[in-house]
């Protein structure tokens, strides 16, 4: 049986190590698109001289070419200017919204039936972008964010209490940005409640860490942002759609009639399967979680508002 088929458009670090991860796990045969001249056929060919090493087998390759991504299962979006120190992420939207603008034109030029996954800042604004530009149904668009910022609290509940990752479950919704909603209720460890761990204070603090962990990483870097956690969520929620896997993964997906909403991409738990975004699931919010999550939505509204489209 031939293997499914994923294009990366931009092989900049979260794509080139995307391109890494789909190879690793076999998701794939990969194709990395990129405007700079030899830029992407060069870090494809660096993996595939890997993959003997590694011991996987996968065809990378790389190309400046769009033509190239014609017959893909999955197209993902990571092309766009990164934050720098400084930057919010809605910074990003004027020039972010131009060039993904021509890159979802080569898209459905290119890869009419393919499901697109976006992952270009400001998240929430970029896949109400490309859902709007490609006139695609609204379950074969997704952004990768959820994936992201749950796998980040993950992490750091793991840390706190010094248990291994392989036992923590996490949930982080609304929108990709400072106002995304970390549910402290909905974290466990081996099925045990986090609150039943940890005191209020020191979930607060994992809370409030995760909010702004892509702006810690900004921080330290200082020439760009964070592209390792990113690129593997990428490939989780890659592996989940293209062998139908069903996982529950929290992404940005459009909510309407879900969550009394009436048409917006926000972070919500989706099941991804074989045909995209195959069921949101609706989860109960206290009070305070219910505020914070429409507060989420109403600062998406706003970006979103800008766009004009």
């Amino acid at each position: 049986m031939a293997r499914k088929k994923v294009s990366i458009i931009g092989a900049g670090h979260v794509g080139a190590h995307s391109a890494l991860w789909i190879g690793l796990k076999e998701i794939a045969d990969v194709v990395l698109v990129d405007i700079v001249e030899g830029m992407p056929a060069g870090k494809a060919l660096d993996i595939m001289e890997a993959s003997p090493v590694a011991g996987f087998d996968a065809c990378i390759a790389g190309t400046n070419d769009y033509a190239d991504i014609a017959g893909s299962d999955l197209v993902v979006i990571t092309a766009g200017l990164a934050r720098k120190p400084g930057m919010s992420r809605s910074d990003l939207i004027d020039k972010n919204s131009a060039i993904l603008k021509g890159v979802v034109a080569e898209v459905v030029r290119y890869a009419p039936d393919s499901i697109i996954i976006v992952v270009t800042n400001p998240l929430d604004v970029m896949v109400h972008t490309a859902w709007k530009l490609s006139g695609f149904p609204p379950e074969r668009v997704i952004g990768m964010a959820g994936a992201l910022d749950s796998s980040r609290l993950r992490a750091f509940i793991a840390m706190e209490l010094g248990v291994s990752v392989e036992d923590v479950q996490a949930m982080v919704i609304g929108g990709h940005a400072d106002e995304m909603v970390p549910l402290g209720r909905y974290s466990t460890v081996a099925g045990i409640p986090l609150p039943q761990l940890l005191s209020a204070e020191r979930i607060d603090a994992l809370m409030e860490r995760t909010k702004k962990a892509g702006g810690e990483i900004v921080a330290l870097l200082k020439t760009g942002s964070a592209y390792y956690a990113p690129s593997a969520a990428v490939a989780e929620m890659a592996e989940a759609i293209l062998k139908d896997k069903k996982r529950v993964i929290p992404c940005a997906v459009y909510c309407k009639d879900r969550y009394g909403l009436d048409g917006v991409f926000v972070g919500v738990p989706a099941k991804l399967g074989s045909s995209g975004v195959e069921e949101i699931i609706e989860i109960e919010l206290d009070s305070r979680e219910r505020a914070d999550f429409d507060r989420s939505v109403a600062a998406i509204r706003e970006l979103v508002a800008g766009l004009g489209l």
